[in-house]
């Protein structure tokens, strides 16, 4: 399984709507550890197929979401359960890091 990709438009559907655990990798494309972070996503959304939603948001794209959720700083990492936030990380993060997130809210 893939990562979901996100917009504006779907966000509130695929995230806040979502019951059980939903990370969001708020990117860029010109953000270079966004894309070192990219494979460790990729792997996620393998890893976690039928036990959490990994999705990927690209901030240049998605203005509202964004702002909502005060985004200064690529990569953001923001970690919701049940339509809520649970976690959040700044920064590049090794996968360790992210599984480790992933499975307290699993």
């Amino acid at each position: 399984m893939s990562e979901v990709i996100l917009t504006d438009a779907n966000f509130e559907e695929e995230v806040l709507n979502c019951k059980g655990v939903v990370m969001v990798d708020f990117w860029a494309t010109w953000c270079g550890p966004c894309r070192m972070l990219a494979p460790v996503v990729e792997e996620l959304a393998a890893d976690y197929a039928g036990k959490a939603k990994i999705c990927k948001l690209d901030t240049d794209q998605a203005p509202d979401a964004c702002a909502k959720y005060r985004i200064s700083s690529v990569p953001t990492i923001i970690f919701f359960k049940d339509g809520n936030v649970a976690a959040q990380t700044v920064g590049l993060q090794s996968k360790a890091a992210l599984q480790e997130k992933l499975n307290a809210l699993l």
